[in-house]
């Protein structure tokens, strides 16, 4: 599936664990409750897409555009969000970002709210936020 147009597709609950969607176009797309475990999402576009409850455990997910995509609740443990990895506006409210590496990635405007962020890499990464709760240790 790298490089394909599914843009405003209704993927919820699908089973994509270790799919290689690299390079697709999934703007607007419904991925919630989806399972892409392992999966090569390297320079995906999700922008607007929602995510919500979504498991993308170990994904890789560099250079992903995830603007204004809604990912409350869904569980990103272990997943590669590194540079230049676009969050601006995200929702990651409640997710799941332990041992994440987010390293470099634009965080700028993205929700944490209770977001676990627990061992995440977030070395050179672009937060422009205040007062963030969560769970950072």
């Amino acid at each position: 599936l790298k490089g394909v147009n599914l843009e405003g597709a209704n993927l919820e609950g699908a089973n994509l664990q270790g799919a290689k969607l690299d390079g697709a176009y999934l703007v607007g797309a419904n991925l919630d409750k989806a399972n892409l475990t392992g999966a090569n999402l390297r320079g995906v576009n999700l922008a607007l897409s929602s995510m919500q409850e979504a498991v993308l455990e170990n994904a890789d997910l560099r250079a992903v555009n995830l603007q204004g995509a809604s990912l409350p609740r869904s569980n990103l443990q272990g997943a590669r969000l590194s540079a230049p990895a676009m969050l601006q506006n995200a929702d990651l409210s409640n997710a799941n970002l332990k041992n994440a590496n987010l390293e470099g990635a634009m965080l700028v405007s993205a929700n944490l709210e209770g977001a676990d962020l627990q061992g995440a890499d977030l070395g050179d990464t672009s937060i422009k936020l205040s007062g963030i709760p969560g769970n950072y240790s």
